[in-house]
C-alpha cells in the first residue's frame, strides 16, 4: 500500500470555488486522496512517506483538453512565421513536414510534450493525433501510451484522422489520408485495446475526427456512432475559421453541421471555438456541448479573442488546452492559465460580458477540464479524488506580495518556473527539478537523434 503525506502546506487549494485551507496537510492512499486537515502525521499509518511541504501552496492538477504533440518536432520556425501567412498558406507548408514523421516520431515527441506539460503542473492530458502518415503504420496510439506510461501521465488518446482528398479541398496531403472504414476500424481497435472507463483511470479513447473541412460527412456520422456505442468521447475542430467554407458546401455554418449529425451533446467538446456567434454559443450551452479554449494561437490568428465571458455567462462548459507548435512553441499549460485571463483582460472594453474573476481560469484549467474529459474524479483535491497535484514552493522573492490569494495567482501573476513537485495517481513525477527514476539527459538525446532524421537540415549547434 502507497501512502504519502504532505506536511504542513501553507496553503491547499482544493478548487478555485472552495475557500483556501491554511497551514494544513493532506494524505494520499493508493493513488487517491485519503484525508486533508491539520496534524495527520500523528495518525498516519506506519511506513507513510512525509513531505515536508512547508511555504509550498498546493493545486489540483491541471487537466489539458487539447494537443497535438508530434508537432513539438516543428518548433521554433521562424520561416513559418502564421503572421506572414493565411491559415491555408501556413498549412500548405506545415503538412508536408508532418507528412514525413515516422512511428517513433510520434513516440519521442509525445515523451516532449508529456514531460513538459508535467513539469508545469499538467497532471491529465489529452492529445489530438490526427496526423497517421501511412508509412508510420497504424500503431502511433499504442506508441502514445507507451510514452503516458513511460512518465506516469494520466491519458485520454483523441483518435483523430482526416479523409477528404486535397482533390476535393482539404488541406492534407495524400500520404496523411485515411478512408472512413480506416479511421472508424483503428478508433475501435484502440477504444478495445487501451479505453478504461473506471474510476481513477489512467488511459481512455476518444473519437475526434480532425475537423469537418477536412473529412467527408460520414467520417462525422460514423464517429458519432462508434462512440455512443462504446460511450466514449467526441471532439474535433470547430469554429476555428473554417464556417464560411462549412457554409459554402453544405449549406450552413459549422455549429448547426455537426448539431444536425448528431455531434453534439454532453459528450462532445469542440477546440477552439474563436468565431462562433452568440446565438451558435447558445446553442451549445443548450446541448451540454463543451469548449476547449486554448489562448495561445489567438495570438497567432490574430482574428479576434475567444469570447470566454460570453460562454461563461451562457453556461458553456470550459476547459483550457495547450494546442500543438503550429500555434503554440510550447507545452506549458500553467502559462495558457495567465494568457487565457490576459487576452480576456485586452478586450473587455469591448465585450457585452465582464471578465470572469482570476479564479475562474483555474476552474477552467481544472474541473471545467474534467468535465469536458467526461471525469468527476480529477480536477479538485477532497477526499475520494485522484491524488493529482502540484506543489509550488513560495518561499521566493517572485512571490512577495501575492501570498495572500493562492487562487487567482496562476492566473493573475503567472508562475514562470517548474513546479517543485508533481503527482499523479498518487506518485511523484517531478521533484526538484527531475523526474524520479528517469534520466532526463537520455530522454533528450533520444528525442533529439529522432528529430534528425525528419530534419536533417537543423543547425545542431
Amino acid at each position: 500500500m502507497s501512502i504519502l503525506l504532505l506536511k504542513s502546506c501553507e496553503a491547499i487549494i482544493t478548487s478555485a470555488n472552495d475557500p483556501v485551507l491554511w497551514r494544513q496537510d493532506v494524505l494520499c492512499k493508493n493513488g487517491a486522496i485519503s484525508a486533508i486537515g491539520p496534524d495527520l502525521s500523528k495518525d498516519a499509518p506506519e511506513g507513510t512517506e512525509v513531505i515536508d511541504a512547508t511555504g509550498h501552496f498546493i493545486y489540483p492538477g491541471l487537466v489539458n483538453t487539447h494537443h497535438h504533440f508530434f508537432q513539438c518536432f516543428v518548433r521554433n520556425r521562424a520561416e513559418l512565421d502564421w503572421t506572414r501567412y493565411s491559415v491555408i498558406e501556413w498549412l500548405d507548408r506545415i503538412y508536408p513536414i508532418f507528412s514525413r514523421l515516422t512511428e517513433d516520431c510520434f513516440y519521442h515527441s509525445s515523451v516532449v510534450a508529456m514531460a513538459e506539460l508535467i513539469k508545469h503542473g499538467c497532471t491529465t492530458a489529452f492529445d489530438h493525433q490526427y496526423c497517421f502518415p501511412r508509412h508510420a503504420g497504424s500503431r502511433i496510439i499504442d506508441r502514445q501510451f507507451e510514452a503516458a506510461e513511460l512518465l506516469g501521465m494520466r491519458f485520454h488518446a483523441g483518435r483523430g484522422g482526416n479523409t477528404l482528398p486535397k482533390s476535393e479541398g482539404s488541406t492534407i496531403p495524400d500520404e496523411m489520408l485515411e478512408s472512413t472504414d480506416e479511421f472508424i476500424g483503428d478508433c475501435e481497435r484502440a477504444i478495445d485495446a487501451f479505453h478504461d472507463p473506471s474510476r481513477f483511470s489512467m488511459r481512455q479513447v476518444a473519437v475526434a475526427p480532425c475537423q469537418p473541412v477536412n473529412c467527408y460527412r460520414e467520417t462525422f456520422e460514423q464517429s458519432v456512432s462508434l462512440a455512443r456505442d462504446k460511450g466514449v468521447i467526441l471532439h474535433s475542430h470547430v469554429g476555428e475559421g473554417e464556417s464560411p467554407v462549412v457554409e459554402q458546401v453544405h449549406g450552413m455554418r459549422t455549429v448547426d453541421y455537426c448539431a444536425e449529425i448528431g455531434f453534439a451533446g454532453s459528450d462532445t467538446f469542440y477546440a477552439h471555438a474563436w468565431e462562433l456567434t452568440r446565438n451558435e454559443l447558445a446553442k451549445l450551452a443548450a446541448s451540454g456541448t463543451g469548449v476547449s479554449h486554448c489562448p495561445e494561437p489567438v495570438y497567432l490568428v490574430g482574428a479576434e479573442v475567444t469570447d470566454i465571458p460570453a460562454m461563461d455567462a451562457l453556461g458553456v462548459r470550459v476547459g483550457l488546452g495547450v494546442d500543438g507548435a503550429a500555434s503554440n512553441d510550447n507545452s506549458n499549460l500553467m502559462h495558457c492559465v495567465h494568457s487565457a485571463y490576459m487576452l480576456q483582460c485586452l478586450v473587455a472594453s469591448t465585450r457585452q460580458d465582464g471578465v470572469p474573476v482570476p479564479g475562474q481560469f483555474l476552474h477552467y484549467a481544472t474541473e471545467g477540464g474534467a468535465s469536458l474529459l467526461g471525469r468527476n474524479d480529477i480536477g479538485a483535491l477532497r477526499p475520494g479524488m485522484a491524488a493529482d497535484l502540484f506543489a509550488i514552493d513560495t518561499r521566493k522573492l517572485d512571490y512577495i506580495g501575492t501570498r495572500h490569494d493562492p487562487i487567482s495567482l496562476l492566473a493573475k501573476v503567472g508562475v514562470g518556473s517548474p513546479t517543485d513537485l508533481t503527482m499523479i495517481n498518487g506518485r511523484i513525477v517531478w521533484q526538484n527539478g527531475e523526474f524520479p527514476g528517469l534520466d532526463e539527459g537520455a530522454l533528450f538525446a533520444a528525442a533529439e537523434d529522432t528529430l534528425h532524421t525528419i530534419l536533417p537540415n537543423t543547425n545542431r549547434g
